[in-house]
């Protein structure tokens, strides 16, 4: 066997067992909190934010193109991106679902990678303090 089979055998191997420890951590490295997901590392910040309605539609937004987030309780999440008018509709948008975790500051800091509408049965089966989703309206 050459040199350069035995250099390529050991750096495919090696890319490839990466490429697969990579996919995992990145799987783990985010709660799903029923109503939006949420990056644990301290520094992790998401890029985009996917925004996923109920139908099966999703659209992802980059954080780069937010400039407005605004929360007002009667409203709901009102997010401004590129011209274009987001509006997060539900309850306890800014309830601390477990400490320190709240869906606007999340997404104010780039922590929420995903926000998810609830089917009827979920929002109503979910506790009286719960992050519920009601609509997405984009």
């Amino acid at each position: 066997m050459s040199d350069s089979a035995v250099l390529q055998r050991y750096v495919t191997n090696r890319d490839s067992r990466l490429g697969i420890a990579a996919e995992h951590a990145e799987a783990d490295a985010c709660d799903d909190l029923g109503a939006f997901g949420w990056l644990r590392g301290i520094r992790d910040r998401a890029v985009m934010l996917e925004l996923r309605r109920k139908d099966g539609s999703i659209v992802a937004i980059g954080y780069g193109w937010i400039e407005r987030v605004a929360f007002d309780p009667s409203e709901g999440i009102m997010l401004s991106a590129g011209g274009q008018k987001i509006r997060i509709k539900g309850r306890n948008l800014n309830a601390e679902v477990r400490p320190s975790v709240r869906l606007f500051e999340g997404i104010a800091r780039h922590r929420v990678p995903w926000v998810r509408e609830a089917d009827r049965s979920a929002a109503m089966e979910a506790e009286a303090r719960a992050t519920i989703i009601d609509s997405i309206e984009w």
